[in-house]
This record gives structure tokens, C-alpha cells and sequence, in this order.
């Protein structure tokens, strides 16, 4: 179980940073991604970004394996991530977040992006997702930038969740997976 590492909650500072890009992908970046996806399995999670485990790294595991369509999609690994294009169409979906234990809302997104970034063989990769692949890019992405999911949401909707996001920040939150509450 040491692989698993503990999940940084709101609102840690660590999950408000733009992420440093990874200048070198070395031993330490693929053990990461290792430790990262061993704890997106444990937390039953379909993405992770490195600022929820505490490392100022711009860098993101994802496997949707589990939804229809994408059984064969392999667990991937970005590394420096840029979203290239957007599609113009624009789908609701809920969404949830690790870094937010029991917080769930709908976010409207695009519906397909094309994002370049680098895999552990240090190798640039583009490809075009759509769906629910689409959305983990988007959500992770915005993790790398500082971004949660809820500041997507009208005023309003956001200011519904408020107590909800205090008491994660208290630490009155329980979660099937280790957390890391506070400073």
C-alpha cells in the first residue's frame, strides 16, 4: 500500500498553483505517475492530477477503461498537457472530484479537445478525445492550472456548495481513500 498516496482536499494552496512543467521526464516523473495511478485505482477515480497528491508537476493520469466505449483505453499519462482545440459543441455532465469527497455537480464542457503532451517514454503524443475521456482532460487540465470543477458553475450554483466546501476544509469529510486534510 505505500504506493498510495494522500489526497490533498480544498482548499490546500497546492490546489489553487499553475503546476511547473516538467522540464525532464526522469526515474522520479515515471515513479510518480506509478504512485499517482495506484492512487486514482485505489480511490476508485478516473483521473488524478499531481497537485492532488501534493507535487508541483504538471502532470495527469486518467483511465475511463471502465465506461462503455472506452474498455480498451489504456490508463494514459500526461505529461505537460495543452489543450489544442475545443469543439464548439458544449455537453452537461456531472462531475466529482477526489480533491472534494461527496461533491458532485453538472459542468458544461466541450464536447471533444485535442490535447499534445509528452508519455513517460518522453515521447509528444496529440489525440482527440470526446466523451467522458474528453471530459477527464478538461477537469485534469484545470486541476494543473488551479482550476476545481465548481469554479465552472454560475454564481449562484457556487455559493449552494459553499458550506459543502467548508466542511471538506475542515476536514468533516469521510472518503474510502487516505486524505490529506490542512496545511
Amino acid at each position: 500500500m505505500s504506493n498510495i498516496l494522500p489526497i490533498y482536499t480544498f482548499d490546500h494552496p497546492i490546489l489553487r498553483k499553475k503546476l511547473k512543467a516538467v522540464e525532464e521526464i526522469n526515474a522520479e516523473i515515471a515513479e510518480l505517475a506509478e504512485q499517482m495511478i495506484a492512487t486514482m485505482h485505489n480511490a476508485d477515480g478516473i483521473g488524478l492530477a499531481a497537485n492532488q497528491v501534493g507535487k508541483n508537476v504538471a502532470m495527469t493520469v486518467i483511465d475511463v477503461s471502465s465506461y462503455e466505449g472506452f474498455e480498451q483505453q489504456k490508463t494514459l499519462v500526461l505529461i505537460n498537457p495543452v489543450i489544442e482545440a475545443f469543439s464548439d459543441e458544449e455537453i452537461p455532465m456531472e462531475e466529482g472530484c477526489l480533491s472534494l469527497p461527496d461533491l458532485r455537480a453538472d459542468v458544461v464542457r466541450p464536447a471533444q479537445v485535442q490535447v499534445r503532451f509528452y508519455d513517460v517514454e518522453m515521447h509528444e503524443q496529440i489525440i482527440e478525445a470526446d466523451r467522458i475521456l474528453a471530459r477527464v482532460i478538461q477537469h485534469e487540465v484545470d486541476h494543473l492550472n488551479g482550476i476545481y470543477f465548481f469554479d465552472h458553475l454560475k454564481p449562484i450554483r457556487r455559493a449552494l456548495l459553499k458550506r459543502r466546501l467548508m466542511d471538506i476544509k475542515r476536514g468533516d469529510v469521510e472518503a474510502d481513500y487516505p486524505l490529506f486534510v490542512g496545511e
